[in-house]
């Protein structure tokens, strides 16, 4: 497996990223994704990922960090680089106050178009979308952008079944976190159900959400993703082994990752 979304430049974790990976792979999970939130973030997370092997980075701007600087020539370079695997994350976030939604709104506009215009470079990358309390208005931004809706994925999906339907019919995959091991997740669980087993991804999105029954373990780490396949799995009827095969060649697919990168062991 591959926890396809963590922050292992956060400060609760950056400065043991390799012990890290190594318990990670101690559980069978042979790599993950960092993911960027700004444009400093970006650039960290490229110079983590190269320096290890079976890590790879995306590179955006977060709608939390919409009021920092915003440099779309400095993402463009850490997009060019082969350990760069993705776009974001980006979206729009409802939950909080600040930054305000019209800041948001412009950085995701801006960012869209920069996107748009690398793909007709010929760079085109998978986007994480980072939705809170937005699933609807999102849809629309990215129903208006002539990117591929098959290229976006839902990270961290909270919302219910319907909201899961419309991702779903507008194109995008949804990957799933910890949240949705919670006792109160049930309308999550309710949704993971109805997601294609060729269009689901599990994540930790850590250090934040680690999922029973290490919740109240912190901070979250990559190692712990194999309670989030392992939940779904059950929920699904489906055999755990077999689960993990088929998230490990989704995550593969979506991210264009090379699968002889791995550490085997």
């Amino acid at each position: 497996m591959i926890d396809t979304h963590c922050h292992l430049t956060s400060k609760a974790l950056k400065d043991h990223v390799g012990s890290i990976l190594d318990a990670a792979r101690a559980q069978g999970v042979w790599g993950a994704i960092t993911v960027a939130c700004d444009v400093e973030d970006a650039e960290a997370s490229l110079a983590l990922a190269k320096q290890h092997e079976n890590l790879w980075c995306s590179a955006g701007v977060h709608p939390l960090y919409a009021d920092s600087p915003c440099d779309w020539e400095r993402i463009r370079k850490v997009g060019e680089d082969p350990k760069c695997v993705a776009w974001g994350e980006l979206g729009l976030d409802n939950h909080y106050d600040e930054p305000a939604r019209p800041i948001q709104d412009t950085v995701l506009t801006d960012q869209l178009s920069f996107l748009e215009g690398c793909a007709s470079d010929g760079l085109t990358k998978p986007i994480i979308v980072h939705s809170r309390q937005s699933i609807d208005e999102l849809l629309d931004v990215f129903k208006a952008s002539s990117l591929d809706p098959t290229r976006y994925v839902f990270h961290c999906f909270t919302g219910g079944p319907d909201e899961a339907r419309r991702i779903l019919d507008f194109g995008a995959w949804i990957s799933f976190t910890g949240a949705v091991t919670f006792k109160n997740g049930q309308s999550i669980a309710e949704a993971a159900k109805l997601v294609p087993s060729d269009r689901i991804m599990v994540e930790t999105d850590s250090p934040y959400m680690t999922p029973e029954p290490h919740r109240k373990i912190r901070p979250n780490e990559p190692r712990y993703v194999v309670h989030v396949a392992a939940f779904l799995a059950a929920l699904r009827g489906i055999d755990a082994a077999a689960f993990e095969k088929q998230l490990d060649s989704n995550a593969r697919r979506f991210f264009r990752l090379d699968s002889e990168s791995r550490t085997r062991s």
